[in-house]
């Protein structure tokens, strides 16, 4: 596909299966617009096809990483108690053999992002699909470059005062410590471009004899492990078949609350059950341990209301807890009120 545009490729996907919704389903659809495509197309390649012009420099990097990345991934890379380091492990003769000599010391006692990194387009599209983990896709272009461009930067690849640019990134591949560590001489990488093969790696026959009977189910969500994270059928993007399994206890509903909706539903619709859970603690407290802490204090709601819809950083750890500004008065001061409360339910 090198002389055929990506995003063409895709538009002629997405007609044919708009064509055969509409062939089944009259009126219903529509193919998608080359810009709708473009904007799904963000993808990097490990050749570097896909990557916007534009650069960043190591000393911006450091601006965006305290202010965004820092608080899970440490000033210097080192992480938290939650996040693996990304820096460290590497040397400056991995640089110029391109091979990092600890992945083979089974006695070095970890691996760091830059350990493994094999292609800086694989860093430079992960930071900007995925990054920062309460906001992704928020960062600019540039803010991109320079935040890669500062992780570099701490791995001794390139120098404090380097700009990172889409013109300049290719060389710094050729700087990546495990640059050799990855193989491309399979299927997967189809094509001698990326110096891949059009050869599968795997030769198989279809078999259509002797399948096996109906299957049986071996393994199941035990019922004390049901709603450790909320109810997992309302966590699941309502396309295709795919259905998540109802999680919710019905023998046990939550404490009715001053708002329209219970707590356990204002839980649900704000992501809380992603870092918190009732009796262990997840990336946050369990509710039940900030309940136990804040037994003694006459204000206990009100301060719990407010930490929850202003944010809270240093109380339980490095982790932050992001505001709930989505919430109203009435919607913290409800949970507030039954995390509050917690302990003293029979």
């Amino acid at each position: 596909m090198s002389s055929f545009p990506r995003w063409a490729a895709c538009a002629l996907v997405f007609a044919a299966v708009a064509a055969s919704a509409q062939q089944r389903f009259p009126g219903i659809g529509r193919s998608a617009t080359e810009a709708e495509v473009r904007a799904w197309d963000i993808d990097v390649r490990a050749d570097f096809k896909g990557l916007p012009k534009g650069q960043g420099s190591v000393a911006l990097g450091l601006e965006v990483w305290e202010a965004k990345c820092a608080s899970c991934h440490g000033v210097f890379g080192e992480s938290n108690d939650v996040f693996f380091p990304i820096v460290g492990g590497t040397t400056r003769q991995d640089i110029v053999s391109g091979r990092v000599a600890r992945l083979a010391d089974p006695a070095y006692p970890q691996r760091t992002t830059l350990m493994k990194l094999s292609t800086v387009s694989s860093l430079w599209d992960y930071i900007n699909r995925a990054m920062p983990w309460t906001a992704p896709k928020t960062l600019t272009t540039e803010e991109v470059y320079a935040v890669t461009a500062y992780i570099l930067h701490l791995g001794d690849i390139v120098p404090d005062d380097f700009v990172l640019s889409d013109r300049n990134i290719a060389e710094v591949q050729q700087r990546l410590p495990n640059r050799n560590g990855m193989t491309t001489a399979h299927a997967l990488w189809p094509g001698s471009g990326l110096g891949g093969t059009t050869r599968p790696d795997v030769q198989a026959g279809a078999c259509m004899s002797g399948c096996a009977g109906e299957p049986k189910l071996a393994s199941y969500l035990p019922e004390h492990a049901r709603d450790a994270h909320g109810n997992l059928a309302d966590q699941q993007r309502r396309v295709g078949p795919m259905r998540g399994a109802v999680t919710v206890r019905t023998t046990a509903a939550a404490p009715a609350a001053s708002t329209n909706a219970s707590p356990l539903q204002l839980l649900q619709k704000n992501a809380c059950l992603a870092c918190h859970a009732n009796d262990v603690k997840l990336v946050g407290p369990a509710f039940k341990e900030v309940a136990a802490r804040y037994a003694g204090r006459a204000d206990r709601v009100e301060y719990l209301a407010g930490k929850i819809r202003g944010g809270a950083q240093g109380s339980w750890g490095a982790i932050p807890m992001p505001a709930q500004t989505q919430l109203s008065e009435a919607e913290a001061q409800a949970l507030a009120k039954w995390i509050a409360n917690l302990n003293s339910e029979k």
